[in-house]
């Protein structure tokens, strides 16, 4: 129900001097919590909360974290189980006439399966809140930086986590070059932050990396009857996942800080978180995170956000978050252990002390669907702590079944905005092919080379080929020569018939002179003188 009061939570009954309770709307931007045990009644506070918080025109968010919640889009029944109950609830605290009603939802999924996909790109989640996230150290916080600059300065794109692993996996292989432009870059520094990485993907990163991604203002929308979009998240699945968990609340409130303009204490908010099972969100989560958790919850008031931690456990939320939580509502705590113990006390010292009565016993004794209500007035201060039977919600206690999560699907205002994934070209195919043609390149220039040395070995067998050919050549020609210069078969006969004839004429003439010289006897010419004669004249004639 919701008056000039603000938001109904709920009335003391039968109890003297009980005033009925409301969450003022322009305080409702302070943040909130809701606590309890497991049973006593909290996800139908949380519900009862945001469905009025949607009737007063302000858009909702929150996390499913057990499936229940999906119920809030659809009217109650008269004939659901504990309808009953809920009936004769309202009629204790004077909410008359209780009529079942739905609210507007839109269903989100971060891993596309019940809603809408949501998505962001690794850009815009920026060096700072990654290395938050993943609990870098100085140095490694220091390389993802280089990385993202020198990707802004190239033109490539990080969208999925592929781009940012691409990214740094250049950055190792010219860790020289860019520790010399940028500074120091070490091969184990970038192997620490790609561990990371691999341990966010097997988490789901991937779903959570990529295009298109959610315009915030998507969050923000009114139906035609001006309530606000109650933005449910599934979260069954997310929940297995606590890094990415963080990851995605931290990006959202982040996104939503930077986005949304400076409002101060707007008469009602522009937009209100309820985190369900928000223990999971703190537990094993590194300071830094924490850190700036808390920084962006103390900050984001001034956008006109509300923040609303729903745990079982008041104590599971860190102190300088719980500080600046000013609205609460706490259900039964059961003091089992000594721990539990703890947390009553804790629970009791945070409430304005209200004379009438004992908080640490109220807690321990309080009923299903009764809490304990502080909230903040209009001048800012907490509200005496009351004991408070809560109003219950309009809409279905309970899951949807698939086809009415469907239909509800189909005819959202974001149907087929976020459905279908988009992957342009980025970082990963940029610097893929880049490296396809340095290899391409560098392989071409080993070809060369082989070429040239190919050609260079058939150069030098030509060359000695010829130069034995050359060789051969002359040989054969100085055989040719030679043989050219020998006499033919006639010229030899004729020579020997010259030789013959001189021999015989000089004989003939050695004769005829040695008679001349030695006498006129044919004996003397035969002496020696006249073989000495002939001898010389036949030398002469040959």
């Amino acid at each position: 129900m919701i008056d000039e009061k603000g938001i109904f939570l709920g009335a003391s009954p039968n109890t003297a001097g009980s005033q009925p309770q409301y969450l003022n709307l322009r305080r409702a931007n302070r943040h909130g919590l809701i606590a309890g045990a497991t049973g006593t009644g909290k996800t139908v506070t949380l519900q009862g909360v945001a469905e009025n918080f949607s009737a007063a025109g302000v858009p909702v968010f929150m996390a499913d974290v057990k499936g229940d919640l999906a119920g809030i889009a659809m009217a109650g029944s008269p004939t659901a189980k504990n309808a009953d109950r809920l009936v004769a609830r309202a009629a204790e605290i004077g909410l008359e006439p209780f009529t079942w009603g739905d609210n507007p939802a839109i269903f989100w999924d971060l891993y596309g399966e019940q809603g809408h996909p949501i998505r962001t790109t690794v850009s815009e989640m920026g060096p700072l809140l990654l290395a938050r996230l993943m609990n870098l150290n100085e140095v490694q916080e220091g390389v993802l930086n280089i990385a993202f600059r020198y990707a802004d300065e190239e033109g490539l794109l990080l969208l999925d986590l592929g781009d940012l692993q691409a990214m740094l996996a250049y950055c190792a292989e010219n860790a020289e070059a860019l520790s010399a432009r940028f500074g120091n870059i070490t091969r184990p520094s970038v192997g620490s932050i790609q561990r990371q990485l691999l341990q966010l993907d097997s988490q789901g990163g991937a779903h959570f990396f990529g295009e298109p991604a959610l315009d915030i203002h998507d969050f923000l929308g009114l139906d035609d009857q001006g309530r606000g979009y109650i933005n449910v998240l599934a979260a069954d699945k997310l929940m297995q996942s606590p890094k990415l968990y963080a990851t995605f609340v931290l990006w959202l409130l982040s996104e939503l800080f930077e986005t949304l303009p400076e409002v101060g204490d707007p008469d009602k908010p522009k937009l209100v978180f309820f985190f369900d099972e928000a223990h999971l969100l703190f537990e094993d989560a590194p300071k830094a995170l924490t850190d700036k958790i808390e920084q962006v919850v103390r900050l984001i008031r001034s956008k006109g956000v509300g923040v609303y931690f729903v745990t079982q456990n008041p104590i599971d939320i860190p102190e300088d978050v719980a500080a600046q939580l000013g609205n609460r509502v706490q259900h039964a705590l059961r003091a089992f252990t000594p721990r539990d113990q703890k947390a009553i006390e804790a629970a009791a010292d945070t409430f304005r002390i209200n004379p009438d009565l004992d908080v640490a016993r109220a807690i321990i004794e309080l009923k299903v669907g009764e809490a304990l209500v502080s909230v903040l007035q209009d001048d800012g201060s907490p509200s005496i702590v009351q004991r408070t039977l809560i109003a219950p919600p309009r809409s279905r206690l309970g899951p949807l079944d698939a086809k009415e999560r469907a239909i509800i699907q189909a005819i959202s205002p974001v149907a087929g905005k976020y459905d279908d994934a988009i992957d342009r070209e980025s970082a990963e195919e940029i610097l893929a092919a880049r490296g396809n043609a340095s290899a391409a390149a560098a392989q071409a220039a080993k070809a060369q080379v082989e070429a040239d040395k190919a050609a260079a070995v058939q150069a030098k067998v030509e060359a000695k080929q010829q130069e034995q050919e050359l060789k051969e050549q002359a040989r054969l020609d100085a055989v040719a020569a030679r043989e050219a210069a020998k006499p033919s078969g006639v010229d030899r006969a004729i020579q020997s018939a010259t030789r013959a004839a001189a021999s015989s004429v000089g004989r003939q003439v050695a004769n005829e002179l040695g008679r001349a010289v030695f006498g006129g006897s044919k004996r003397g010419s035969s002496g020696i003188a006249g073989q000495l004669v002939r001898g010389i004249l036949g030398n002469l004639f040959r």
